[in-house]
C-alpha cells in the first residue's frame, strides 16, 4: 500500500524486454534505500514493483507482460525519469490517499495551461473507468496522489502547484505524454458492494446505496 506522496524522482538505468516481460534497473537518486530489503515494494510511476536486487543507488525489478500491456511501461526507455515511493509503514503520515500500485489504465495529456502560479492539465479519461472518477475525488497519476478539479464525459482536469511539479516528473510532461492512472480504491469497493451477486448461495450484503448516501460516501 502507498500514499501517492512521491519520495524521489529516479531514472531508468536500463530496461530489457523479453518474451517473459521486462527486467528494470532504476537509479534511485535521492530515495533513501537504508531500510529497503529484498522483496520490498517500490511504486515506480505508480506501479507496485518487487525489489529483486538493490544497492544504495539502484534497485532491480521484473515486470510481467500483463503490466507491460496495461501500463505505460511498454513505451519507457533508459534515461526516463520516474516517480518513486516506498511502501508505506504503519507509522507513516498519510498525506495522500490509499494507493494500491495497481494501474487501472493509461491516460494522455491533452492540454497544459498556466493559471497563476499553478499549471492546469487536462487528461483523457478511459471510458471503461470513467465512472470511478469524480470531481474533487482522488486519482493517482504516475504514482502521484492528486485531486480532480473538473471533468467532462471524456476528460478531467488537474491543477498542479509548483511544489508538486518540482518534486515529481510533472515537469517532463508534454502534450501527448501517456501516464499511468489509478482510480480511487474506495470507489472500486463501493461498486463491488452495490453490484455483488445476490444468489441464494451467497450471503446478501446489508450495504445499500441509501446507507452509503447517509454515511456520506456517495451523493
Amino acid at each position: 500500500m502507498f500514499t501517492g506522496i512521491i519520495e524521489a524522482v529516479g531514472t531508468i538505468k536500463s530496461i530489457n524486454i523479453n518474451a517473459q516481460g521486462a527486467r528494470l534497473v532504476i537509479a534511485t537518486n535521492n530515495l533513501d534505500m537504508s531500510d529497503v530489503k529484498l522483496g520490498d515494494s517500490i511504486a515506480t510511476n505508480g506501479i507496485c514493483l518487487t525489489v529483486i536486487d538493490f544497492d544504495q543507488h539502484t534497485y532491480s525489478a521484473d515486470v510481467s507482460n500483463e503490466t507491460l500491456q496495461r501500463t505505460g511501461f511498454v513505451n519507457y526507455s533508459a534515461g526516463m525519469a520516474v516517480n518513486l515511493e516506498k511502501a508505506m509503514m504503519a507509522s507513516t503520515r498519510f498525506g495522500g490517499h490509499m494507493v494500491s500500485g495497481h494501474v487501472d489504465g493509461v491516460s494522455e495529456i491533452i492540454s497544459i495551461t498556466n493559471n497563476g502560479n499553478s499549471i492546469e492539465y487536462w487528461l483523457s479519461m478511459p471510458s471503461d473507468i470513467a465512472h470511478y472518477i469524480a470531481e474533487k475525488g482522488s486519482v493517482t497519476i504516475d504514482g502521484t496522489s492528486l485531486t480532480v478539479n473538473a471533468l467532462t464525459n471524456d476528460k478531467f482536469r488537474l491543477t498542479i502547484v509548483p511544489h508538486t511539479v518540482k518534486e515529481t516528473i510533472f515537469a517532463h510532461y508534454q502534450l501527448g505524454t501517456k501516464v499511468n492512472l489509478e482510480v480511487d480504491l474506495i470507489a472500486r469497493y463501493i461498486e463491488r458492494l452495490l453490484t455483488k451477486s445476490s444468489s441464494e448461495n451467497e450471503p446478501k450484503s446489508n450495504v445499500t446505496e441509501s446507507l452509503l448516501q447517509k454515511a456520506g460516501f456517495i451523493k
